[in-house]
C-alpha cells in the first residue's frame, strides 16, 4: 500500500454533514451553514477521504478486517468505559459543535425518545457510533467511516465518487467485477460482505443483545447507495426490504439531530445507565 494520509478529514463528522449535503431534510439547518471551511478545501477532503476508501476497500481488505478485529481481543469494557474511550476523539478543529462523543450520542438517541419510539429503538441510536473506537486502535478513516457498500461484486455507479472505484484492484478481477460477483441473485444482505468500518462493528458486537430491526439500523445506516439510492435491490431478499423500513425510521435522527446546545449529561445518565443494564452485559468484548 502507497504510503497515504490516514486522516484526510478535518474531523470524523466530516463525512456526516457531506451527507447531510448530499441527503438535505427539508426545514433542516441549511447546509452553507454547517462550516467555515472554504468549499474547495471542504471537497478536497471529502474527495481524498473517498479516493483512499475506494481504492483500498477491497474483498481481501474486509476479510482480513474480520479476521483482526472480530476476535474481540482489543480490550473488555463497559458501555461507559467505551464511551468515555470514545470522547477522546473530540476534535478542535471542528467548528459546528465542541460537544464530546458521549453529548453526540445522547443528541440521536434523545429525539428518538422524544418521539416516543421503543427503548431498544432509544438504546440503537445511544449506540450507533460506539464503533468509532476503530480509530482508537488504530484504524485510518477511511476503514472506519464513509458510506458502505458491497464488496464482492460490482461497485454501483450510485456510490458518492465512483469514479474512484477504477483504482481498486477488485474493479479488474473477473471473480468480483460483475452485477453479482460472487453472490446470489437476492441472497439477502446477511451473505453479502460491505466494506469494513464503524457500521458492522459495533453490529457484531450487538448481534446477541437487542431487536433484529435495531442490529439493521446498526449495521446498514451508512449504506446509503441502497436506502437512499435503492442501488443493490438485486442482493437483497424480501426480510431485508422489510427490515430496511426500520433503516429508513432511523436514518433522519442520525443525519439531523445535530444541534449547538449540549444535552444535560448529569441529568440524562440514570436513565441511560438503567436502559443500557436492561440490554447489555456490564462488559463487552472489543
Amino acid at each position: 500500500m502507497e504510503n497515504v494520509n490516514p486522516t484526510p478529514l478535518q474531523s470524523l463528522e466530516d463525512w456526516e454533514d457531506d451527507v447531510l449535503e448530499r441527503y438535505p431534510e427539508p426545514g433542516t439547518k441549511a447546509k452553507d451553514d454547517y462550516r467555515n471551511y472554504e468549499d474547495s478545501e471542504r471537497v478536497n477532503t471529502v474527495r481524498e477521504f473517498y479516493r483512499l476508501n475506494h481504492t483500498y476497500q477491497t474483498y481481501d481488505f474486509v476479510v482480513e478486517k474480520e479476521r483482526e478485529f472480530l476476535a474481540f481481543n482489543k480490550r473488555e469494557m463497559s458501555i461507559w468505559d467505551a464511551v468515555a474511550f470514545l470522547n477522546t476523539l473530540v476534535d478542535d478543529s471542528d467548528p459546528d459543535t465542541d460537544l464530546d462523543q458521549l453529548q453526540h450520542l445522547l443528541q440521536t438517541s434523545e429525539a428518538i425518545r422524544q418521539d416516543g419510539h421503543p427503548d431498544w429503538f432509544v438504546l440503537t441510536g445511544f449506540l450507533h457510533d460506539l464503533g468509532k473506537v476503530l480509530c482508537l486502535f488504530g484504524e485510518p478513516q477511511w476503514a472506519v467511516v464513509g458510506d458502505t457498500f458491497p464488496v464482492g461484486c460490482k461497485h454501483s455507479d450510485r456510490i458518492v465518487y465512483p469514479e474512484f472505484f477504477d483504482l481498486n484492484p477488485d474493479s479488474t478481477d473477473a471473480r468480483f467485477n460483475t452485477k453479482y460477483g460472487i453472490y446470489e441473485p437476492n441472497c439477502g444482505l446477511d451473505n453479502v460482505k460491505l466494506s469494513w468500518g464503524h457500521d458492522e462493528y459495533i453490529y457484531q458486537i450487538m448481534k446477541n443483545y437487542i431487536p433484529e430491526e435495531g442490529l439493521y439500523m446498526l449495521r446498514y445506516h451508512s449504506f446509503y447507495s441502497q436506502h437512499r439510492e435503492g442501488a443493490y435491490d438485486h442482493l437483497m431478499s424480501k426480510h431485508d426490504h422489510k427490515m430496511f423500513e426500520w433503516v429508513n425510521k432511523f436514518n433522519p435522527y442520525d443525519l439531523y439531530s445535530k444541534v449547538p446546545y449540549p444535552p444535560n449529561v448529569q441529568e440524562l445518565k440514570p436513565y441511560y445507565e438503567d436502559l443500557v443494564a436492561k440490554y447489555l452485559p456490564s462488559t463487552l468484548k472489543f
